[in-house]
């Protein structure tokens, strides 16, 4: 679907630099909300926001469909009387990185208590809201809930680990559990109804600010989630649920060995027949929560690596075929429009770039690719189409000045310096100014970039077990001179539909017209 030419950041909630060791839809947001369009920024990209499995990583979650609890602001249940002012300002003030082990640590507890406090009290209002959400979002919400439960009582192991009747949700050990837990069950309802109503009304201020918000979809779910453990027959599982092959990406220039990421593979028979419906609620509820969706590793909808569940690496994988143009056909018959970004990154083959065009997908052009051997000039802007995304970099890239510094050949730099050399204000500069002066449709800068952070600021190394995720923006980086530089940049380079609209509906008097 075609977008309107517009500008943004990337930056995860993660990274804002709120109270309480980790970002969260609290103040910080609705400042940086403030922040984007007062430079004139239409787009506010994030990456996946469901409750990490393992690693920390955002795309590797226990759910597809709930909300992060640490993204919680607790500042803002105080306000709401559900905690304590004291509580809320003892949060430790922000630190230039994510502890994510010491934030679950201290932020869960309070998060609990906020619930059964709101539980005890809650009237009125309040209640009913609270209510209204559970049985809006039962079709979700009863299944993780249950799950998180139950996770806490094993002491967060897999529920592949879990006693029989429990791993195979047999009727009669489910209602025990739900009947003994219903306490326990409550709160984790009650938590993530405090996520969705933060989420929703800091998603309300940025459309009354002009900044719509691009989310992120994994294409796929961690074997230990809600997913899996209550819908088993759509996933590649055997007789015993464990996954008889599962997702990575070939050897690449990443990694020598490929990407083992270990997901179940999706039974797409078994989805075709039910009518893509779990997929249809995915995406359903994704476009509540964010007005554009990036789609990751779209070329996994045509045909995805499959690895045997039993190989170590994604060497020894293969090809297969995933729903192609069939899942698409199935979710706009029954959603409408599709404003989706396809991340088409790495090896694309002409089928996937043809199932992106047929359903009118911008695709992703990242400037850091650009400067290699010959071929990788698809990411130099004179060869863009206008139905497209230019990015800097994006998660898993360097930032553009630890690139410059540490990971770009002596060839690379002499290309940039041909195509656009860099000035006294640094390489980050002269590779936003190409991306927001492009005749892509959208731009979308890392905020790293925006503000010439060096490679210790990164976000993501693929393939990497450790220290990911876990970068935050200092408390005062967005000055007032970066908001009017972005700005003028954004100016010159018609990325503000605002201004585009006031252009296209202006009509000259008649002595203008006779002055034109």
């Amino acid at each position: 679907m075609p977008f309107q030419r517009a500008c943004g950041s990337l930056l995860h909630i993660t990274s804002l630099p709120a109270r309480g060791g980790i970002g969260d839809l609290g103040e910080e947001a609705y400042q940086f909300i403030d922040f984007l369009s007062a430079s004139r920024q239409r787009l506010w990209q994030v990456l996946p926001t469901s409750p990490p499995a393992t690693g920390n990583s955002p795309y590797s979650a226990t759910s597809a469909f709930a909300g992060n609890p640490l993204f919680i602001s607790l500042e803002r249940l105080a306000e709401r009387g559900w905690l304590s002012q004291e509580e809320a300002r003892n949060l430790a003030a922000p630190d230039c990185k994510v502890d994510f082990a010491r934030t679950q640590k201290t932020k869960l507890p309070l998060l609990r208590k906020a619930a059964e406090a709101f539980l005890d009290r809650a009237d009125g209002t309040p209640r009913k809201r609270f209510e209204t959400f559970c049985w809006l979002n039962g079709w979700w919400l009863e299944d993780y809930v249950l799950f998180e439960v139950l996770r806490g009582r094993h002491e967060e192991k897999s529920w592949t680990e879990w006693p029989e009747g429990l791993r195979r949700r047999d009727p009669a050990a489910i209602e025990k559990v739900r009947r003994d837990g219903a306490r326990e069950l409550m709160i984790a309802r009650a938590i993530q109804f405090f996520f969705f109503e933060q989420w929703r009304a800091m998603h309300q201020y940025c459309s009354s600010r002009g900044i719509k918000l691009i989310g992120d979809i994994a294409i796929f779910v961690n074997l230990d989630s809600a997913d899996v453990w209550n819908h088993p027959e759509i996933f590649q599982l055997d007789e015993n649920l464990n996954p008889i092959s599962v997702s990575g990406v070939p050897p690449d220039f990443f990694s020598k060995t490929g990407q083992r990421w270990g997901n179940p593979l999706y039974r797409w028979d078994v989805l075709r027949q039910r009518g893509y419906d779990w997929w249809i609620q995915r995406v359903k509820w994704a476009l509540q929560q964010c007005d554009i969706i990036r789609l990751d590793h779209f070329r996994g909808f045509e045909a995805c690596w499959e690895i045997p569940a039993t190989e170590e690496t994604a060497v020894n994988g293969r090809w297969a075929q995933g729903p192609n143009h069939d899942l698409f056909h199935a979710l706009r018959q029954a959603l409408g429009d599709l404003p989706f970004i396809a991340e088409d990154l790495g090896t694309i083959t002409p089928q996937v770039e043809q199932l992106r065009r047929d359903f009118a997908m911008p695709g992703m052009r990242i400037l850091q690719f650009g400067f290699g051997n010959p071929g990788a000039h698809i990411y130099l802007p004179h060869r863009f189409e206008s139905n497209t995304v230019v990015y800097t970099g994006t998660h898993d890239n360097d930032t553009t000045v630890g690139w410059w510094n540490t990971g770009a050949t002596a060839a690379e730099k002499r290309a940039v310096e041909s195509y656009i050399p860099p000035n006294s204000d640094g390489v980050h500069w002269a590779f936003a100014r190409a991306a927001v002066t492009s005749v892509a449709d959208l731009c979308v800068i890392p905020m790293q970039d925006w503000l010439g952070l060096d490679g210790d600021c990164r976000m993501n190394v693929p393939s990497r077990p450790d220290k990911n995720w876990s970068w935050r923006v200092e408390k005062n980086a967005l000055t007032s001179e970066l908001v009017k530089k972005i700005a003028q940049l954004i100016e010159v380079a018609d990325r503000d539909p605002r201004e585009e609209e006031a252009a296209r509906n202006f009509r000259p008097t008649e002595s203008e017209e006779f002055a034109a």
